[in-house]
């Protein structure tokens, strides 16, 4: 059972769809459901996250610099495969525990994003685990905390906006010469997820409602040409964030391009598709 601070935590996560308050506010942070290594029970922490690209996350063993391996920790070494909730998708992940220059470049990729590490590893007086969680495929559309396919569609572009925020927050705060580590964070998992959700539509919503309601023929392909011209953007600021040389001046520009664009294709498709999948 979770203390009364992790469970406060937990119950603001899936009540507002992973969106927090206070400390956590604009935090990354996913529930990670262990099964616990003597009891053999379902045991739920609030976590930070470092997005890795592909289809896997990094979360840091570091329980706020104790000298203890949080109890999490010691669970998923007994039972690797685990439960990740990320406010929005529900899917199950094996675990694996990076090892040697993995794990040292992986833990200097989350201490470029967030000094914060750095300093649990000073005072834990251990090597702090970092542990890859690698989601495993299943069968069929991804488990969305909706309670219809309309509200799915609007908290999977809520995301997004979510994401467009950070980056944008980032870019205001960020010193005009250089690109934060946390900026490029936040800028690859926007491509990514962007990458993910509109494949799934292109080869299998889309599809599906084409075959049920004909009319919408027309909004359809506006859509599949709008992914186009957002890919496209998307790799543009991509290339500006990526490499040994980032561009901020680009990457500015994409950033405000891509929003302009984005935000007009996430209304459009919510006008047009949410209340025909609603009404079915």
């Amino acid at each position: 059972m979770p203390n009364d601070f992790n469970q406060k935590i937990i119950d603001e996560f899936r009540a507002q769809h992973g969106r927090l308050s206070g400390m956590f506010e604009g935090a990354r942070l996913l529930l990670l459901t262990t099964t616990g290594a003597r009891t053999g029970t379902p045991h739920t922490t609030p976590v930070g996250y470092l997005p890795d690209g592909g289809d896997r996350v990094l979360v840091i063993a570091s329980a706020g610099g104790s000298p203890r391996h949080p109890d999490w920790y010691r669970n998923l070494l007994a039972h690797p495969e685990v439960t990740v909730e990320s406010g929005v998708f529900t899917y199950r992940a094996r675990a694996e525990v990076l090892t040697g220059a993995e794990r040292d470049r992986a833990f200097a990729r989350a201490v470029e994003s967030d000094p914060g590490w750095q300093a649990y590893q000073d005072r834990a007086g251990r090597v702090i685990p970092v542990v890859a969680l690698h989601q495993i495929a299943q069968g069929g559309p991804p488990h969305i905390a909706a309670d219809s396919p309309g509200e799915a569609i609007r908290l999977v572009h809520d995301v997004f906006r979510r994401e467009l925020a950070l980056i944008r927050k980032e870019m205001a705060a960020g010193n005009s010469s250089t690109l934060g580590a946390q900026l490029r964070v936040n800028c690859l998992t926007l491509c990514q997820g962007l990458h993910n959700h509109h494949t799934g539509e292109d080869t299998a919503l889309f599809p599906f409602l084409a075959a049920r309601h004909p009319r919408l023929a027309p909004t359809l392909e506006r859509l599949r040409e709008e992914h186009g011209r957002v890919a496209a953007l998307v790799e543009e600021l991509r290339r500006a964030v990526s490499g040994e040389h980032p561009d901020p001046a680009a990457a500015r520009t994409e950033v405000d391009r891509l929003t302009t664009e984005l935000e007009a294709h996430l209304t459009y498709e919510e006008q047009q598709l949410v209340p025909v999948l609603d009404a079915g």
